[in-house]
This record gives C-alpha cells, sequence and structure tokens, in this order.
C-alpha cells in the first residue's frame, strides 16, 4: 500500500515537473499585458480607487516600496481649460500642503487646435524616502486629467542622491511626460 501512494506521488511529481516542461505552456494566469509604455518603460495597472488609477513596471508590484510610478487621475468635471487650471492649482496646494517642495511649474498656453496645459514638478522628502512627482493636466477627448510620473529614492539623507537624479533624467522626464499620449483605456 505504501508502495502505490509513494509511486503515485512520483508519478504526479514527473508528469507536473518534467513531462510538463516539453509540452506547450499556457499563459500564467498572473500575465498581463502592460497596460501602455512610458520612456521605453512597460507599466502594469496595480490599483484602482474611483478615479485614481496606479501602475508601475514590472518587479515593481508592491505598492509600499516601488521606484516609478504613473498614476492617472481623471477630473471629469473638468470640461474646459478655466477649469482645468482650477483642478491644477488645486492639486498643487494639496502637494503644499503635504510639504511638497516646488521644483517647477509650467502651463503651455492653448491654441486653437489644443487646450492649454499645465505642469507641476515637486518634491517629496520623507525620513525614508524622496520622491519627485512631475503632474501634467491636459483634456484628452475634452475631460480633464492628470498624468503623475514619480520617482522615489529610499534611504535616509539621501537629498544628494536625489538631486543627481534629477539632474540626470529630470529634463528628459518632462520631455517625455509632456509628448506622452497614450491614454490607456479603462
Amino acid at each position: 500500500m505504501k508502495f502505490k501512494i509513494l509511486f503515485a506521488c512520483f508519478a504526479m511529481f514527473f508528469v507536473q515537473n518534467v513531462v510538463s516542461g516539453f509540452l506547450p505552456q499556457t499563459a500564467n494566469k498572473k500575465d498581463k499585458a502592460a497596460a501602455f509604455t512610458f520612456a521605453e518603460v512597460k507599466y502594469f495597472h496595480r490599483f484602482t480607487n474611483k478615479e485614481q488609477h496606479e501602475y508601475t513596471p514590472d518587479g515593481q508590484e508592491n505598492l509600499n516600496r516601488w521606484a516609478d510610478m504613473v498614476t492617472i487621475n481623471y477630473y471629469r468635471q473638468v470640461k474646459d481649460g478655466e477649469a482645468l487650471a482650477t483642478a491644477a492649482n488645486s492639486v498643487l496646494e494639496t502637494y503644499k500642503a503635504n510639504k511638497a517642495v516646488v521644483y517647477k511649474t509650467d502651463s503651455i498656453p492653448r491654441t486653437k487646435d489644443k487646450p492649454a496645459e499645465h505642469l507641476i514638478v515637486v518634491i517629496f522628502p520623507r525620513p525614508t524616502f524622496i520622491e519627485v512627482a512631475f503632474a501634467r493636466f491636459r483634456m484628452p477627448d475634452g475631460v480633464g486629467t492628470s498624468v503623475v510620473y514619480s520617482h522615489r529614492v529610499y534611504g535616509e539623507k539621501i537629498g544628494n542622491v536625489m538631486k543627481a537624479w534629477l539632474e540626470k533624467n529630470g529634463a528628459i522626464t518632462e520631455r517625455n511626460l509632456m509628448k506622452w499620449d497614450a491614454m490607456p483605456k479603462l
């Protein structure tokens, strides 16, 4: 009897681990296509809360400890340029209330073909990390949105590390964000 049980266990192990290695593999149920690509990096959906949608690259699934994140916020009540500017200013005030250091703000005036856009870049110094957030406010399809690219560096006394990252990557990150036009379908 013990031999039969042992043989059955070995047979299951053999089929699951040896034979299956020779069979075509089906996709893991956890494998999903990337939601979009930003700056040549694929981003995957991680979290949604009402009108806020968060995405991180492969290998950064832990939302308590990520290095790069894109957050898309919808402001469905925003239907014109004035309301978009008000939304951007409101977010800026929220950032300041949360002890953000304003690194840069900018606005691109509207044209006859395109509504105005706004950019906010802030730094959030925290005891165990520093985060920089690049927030672009725009109106694709006539609806207010913000697309926020955030980068974090973890540790203590790492201001110089973030400063070096910004010097190397800040301008290109801003350009990538301001030209990015691949809003995922929600």
